[in-house]
């Protein structure tokens, strides 16, 4: 079997690979009848003399090998007709701007895996980069409060190597006596609370943080039936509310009285409350002056959430009166971080922490015939068809949805 790291086309330039150098020497020593050949690239965070050093053949044509590894959505005119891809596909939910992408794969007769796709028996995710989302978010929200008022200059991530080198600098910083507010329990929340864990914020309870005053900085991280509640009042469990997410109302509010700064790194379902909407911003009772929407779900459950912002302008204002976007430094302005694809921030630990979720989930199933079916779960399209998990899809295809 023979693997290609291939060469991320997609403008603007994404620096992530699926498989750092040392990550793929492992897989080699796990699989010796596999082999990887990376196809050359400007842009990877690792160059091209890394790989070759670490023996693995670098060229600028990969189209003998089998299944082509890459991470974000590959160009219709690079697609090699009749291979196995894997990537971000970004069509699962019938993304209008992905719906040609789809279509030419179809018509290419790729076989085509996303990563989103790749889940255990019970549906949960098994890789992605959510962590890593997590980890740059938080930073950046604490960048944009010090832009805000002038009280710290935290570097962009971007041009940093590492988590360490983040958490260094927001170290730097003296923090003033803020409520952190964190919603989610996945890996993005919790890439989040690393960075809180790491500047050594105090962690306090749903009942502290409503109910008490504090002289230092302190977070409190929530999950689902915190800021939700039953309409009937009862209190059941989380999968209630994944199941019934209708029965359910927004309790954010009690919430948003008493905080500085929030960090959204929670899932949205289809269905579910709003956490608030743009008559709770209007509130007197809303209190938070700093959003950092990792989620980013655009005109959604964090009402502030105008656009998605870009890595090189992170930062926007958004005024409750008007609804509208205006200078983050106004003084009506709620400080508004919603950028989407704030892994890229972090190429380097992002890569290596991907690589081992791949190695240890995905690569294996070629070698033991796919025993726990990783692959034909994830698996979107074969011999030029939609597979029956994913033929909800079809009118998207057809361009009829």
């Amino acid at each position: 079997m023979k693997f290609a790291i291939i060469k991320e086309r997609k403008n603007p330039p994404d620096r992530r690979v699926v498989f750092s150098p040392s990550k793929l020497i492992e897989a080699k020593k796990q699989y010796p009848e596999a082999i990887f050949e990376i196809e050359s690239s400007d842009i990877r965070v690792f160059q091209d003399e890394q790989y070759k050093s670490a023996g693995f053949k670098v060229t600028d044509n990969v189209s003998h090998c089998d299944v082509m590894i890459g991470v974000k959505e590959v160009p219709i005119e690079a697609l090699i007709p009749n291979k196995k891809y894997f990537f971000f596909s970004h069509t699962i939910k019938k993304q209008p701007y992905n719906r040609k992408l789809l279509k030419a794969v179809l018509d290419k007769n790729i076989t085509l895996y996303d990563h989103e796709t790749i889940v255990n028996k019970e549906g949960f995710r098994l890789i992605g980069f959510g962590r890593y989302a997590g980890i740059v978010g938080a930073y950046n929200g604490f960048r944009a409060w010090g832009l805000k008022y002038k009280s710290w200059n935290l570097p962009k991530a971007g041009p940093l190597p590492n988590q360490e080198a983040l958490i260094n600098e927001l170290n730097k910083i003296d923090c003033p006596n803020i409520k952190i507010l964190l919603t989610g329990s996945g890996k993005v929340a919790n890439g989040a609370q690393e960075m809180l864990d790491a500047m050594q914020i105090k962690h306090v309870s749903v009942t502290e943080y409503l109910n008490q005053n504090f002289n230092e900085p302190v977070y409190c991280k929530i999950d689902v039936l915190d800021y939700n509640k039953r309409k009937d009042g009862r209190v059941i469990d989380n999968f209630d509310f994944y199941n019934n997410p209708s029965d359910y109302k927004s309790d954010f509010m009690r919430f948003a009285k008493v905080s500085d700064y929030y960090i959204a790194g929670h899932f949205y379902g289809d269905g579910a409350p709003y956490l608030y909407t743009r008559n709770d911003v209007k509130s007197i009772d809303f209190n938070v002056k700093v959003v950092a929407d990792i989620s980013c779900d655009v005109d959604g459950p964090v009402a502030t959430t105008l656009k998605a912002s870009t890595i090189a302008d992170p930062i926007y204002g958004y005024d409750p009166q008007t609804e509208t976007e205006i200078d983050y430094m106004d003084d009506k302005a709620i400080v508004v971080m919603a950028v989407d694809n704030l892994p890229c921030e972090l190429p380097q630990d992002a890569s290596e922490g991907f690589g081992d979720m791949f190695l240890k989930h995905v690569i294996p199933a070629f070698f033991n015939n796919d025993n726990d079916g990783i692959l034909e779960r994830a698996k979107i399209t074969e011999n030029g068809t939609l597979t029956e998990r994913f033929t909800y899809l079809q009118d998207y295809v057809d361009g009829k949805d």
